[in-house]
């Protein structure tokens, strides 16, 4: 029995991140659902979908994980067709089930894979014999399975919109998909690093398929104005990022991410009825548009600072990492530069100590991550300097989009992401045409519309 279960470092910490969560999310929905005749239907189908995602974490038998997996996606299933009735729930639960069950065979397949080359199901001696032997086609091969259930698992483009319309979904069911269940997919390939690591062609494939994810979903999330759809683009995007960062191996900084996501995520759903009012407080704040002086100045700061701190503890070690980061300080000293007075010295001044906080805290939570995983596959310079090419596009664009809207091309394009560039669309005709839905069908052609915003 003992061997059908293990926990290593790595799954310490993630089952402490399930636990608070799951804590939090069953507090929340026991308070949004009390005098309700449902209560005990959402809470018990709520309890089961964290008892498989535990399961999943400590499994150390390639059945024991399978059948984990499987039971998370059916559980969640039963969340996200909690208001049966709702047409958008149906055609989000109708694709999830198609995609959860396209990536259960995937993984079935790229375990007997392993299992038959390698001759164990134990995670562990797998992992190890991967690690230490020669890499093979078959490992090649299973690589590229495992990378195809991490793209529909983190709901990457173009299979993204299930994500999207589980929003009429109750709150609670949003938060735990959002800021934990999504997260499966590089849970997954943090797992079996080694697998991934055996084909660079498969992480570079990855690189690629999240790559774009992240820059178009990044630059959708700039059109909504519907709060819950918001997070939700922004949560392909963010997966995107994080799967990027496993493809270039930097799995410390994956961990990170996935930790830094799922609370900021779990706070922003369940905080969501509260969205009117920080719009509200940002229509009243100071609306200064940064000049070209003002971004060279913060651009310059922030630089100041990265250097420092990577020159005393060493924070950069890849080319698209270190430009997310530069780009995060500039954002945050901007507004102090920008806001005039005769209090900007002050501000600019109390803003880079701020940074300079924040980016010791980066350094130290970096660093001590490094313990939890396990040696991530060398960062080509290639696939570095391709994620460094997406990024820097991802930031001109978004630029773009909010500071000269009224271009023709700005307008063209903004139109464009505005319909999800029309993605889900053709995924969702696809998917009744392939699998046919009576009812979907009418509602597709009566109630339901493709989800666009207005400006």
């Amino acid at each position: 029995m003992l061997s059908l279960l293990l926990v290593t470092p790595l799954k310490l910490v993630l089952l402490a991140l399930v636990a608070l969560l799951g804590g939090v999310i069953w507090r929340y929905s026991a308070t949004a659902f009390a005098g309700q005749t449902d209560k005990h239907r959402f809470l018990s189908s709520l309890l089961l979908t964290l008892s498989a995602v535990l399961l999943v974490l400590v499994s150390n038998h390639l059945l024991l994980f399978w059948l984990a997996w499987v039971a998370v996606s059916l559980s969640l299933g039963r969340l996200i067709l909690f208001y049966p009735h709702r047409p958008r729930a149906q055609l989000a639960a109708h694709k999830k089930m198609l995609l959860a069950r396209f990536s259960e065979l995937l993984l079935g397949g790229a375990f007997l894979l392993l299992f038959f080359h390698y001759q164990t199901a134990q995670i562990d001696q797998l992992m190890f014999q991967v690690s230490q032997q020669p890499h093979t086609l078959t490992v090649s091969i299973a690589a590229f399975m495992l990378v195809g259930v991490a793209i529909i698992k983190c709901a990457q483009l173009p299979l993204h919109g299930w994500l999207i319309q589980v929003v009429e979904a109750p709150t609670p069911v949003s938060a735990l998909l959002h800021a934990g269940i999504v997260n499966l997919g590089g849970i997954l390939l943090m797992l079996f690093a080694p697998v991934l690591a055996a084909s660079p062609s498969a992480s570079l494939a990855l690189l690629v398929i999240a790559g774009v994810s992240t820059l178009v979903a990044g630059l959708v999330s700039l059109t909504r104005v519907s709060i819950k759809v918001k997070l939700a683009w922004s949560t392909v995007s963010q997966m995107g990022l994080m799967l990027v960062e496993i493809a270039l191996g930097l799995y410390e900084l994956a961990l990170l991410h996935l930790l830094a996501h799922s609370f900021y995520k779990a706070f922003s759903f369940l905080n969501s009825g509260n969205g009117v009012n920080h719009w509200l407080a940002t229509q009243l704040a100071d609306a200064s548009v940064p000049r070209r002086c003002h971004w060279l100045a913060a651009m310059t700061t922030a630089a100041g600072l990265i250097v420092a701190v990577h020159l005393s503890v060493g924070i950069l070690n890849s080319l698209a990492a270190g430009w997310l980061l530069w780009m995060a300080m500039t954002m945050l000293l901007l507004p102090a530069f920008t806001r005039p007075g005769a209090a900007r010295p002050t501000r600019v001044l109390l803003s880079s100590m701020f940074a300079l906080g924040l980016l010791g805290l980066y350094a130290a939570i970096k660093h001590s991550l490094i313990v939890f995983v396990a040696g991530g596959n060398a960062t080509y310079l290639f696939a570095d300097a391709l994620a460094l090419v997406l990024f820097v596009a991802l930031f001109a664009l978004s630029l773009a989009v909010q500071y000269w809207p009224h271009k023709a091309w700005v307008n063209r394009l903004f139109i464009w992401l505005n319909a999800g560039a029309y993605l889900d669309e053709w995924a969702t005709r696809l998917t009744l045409k392939w699998w046919p839905s009576a009812s979907l069908i009418q509602l597709q052609t009566t109630q339901w519309q493709p989800h666009k915003e207005t400006r």
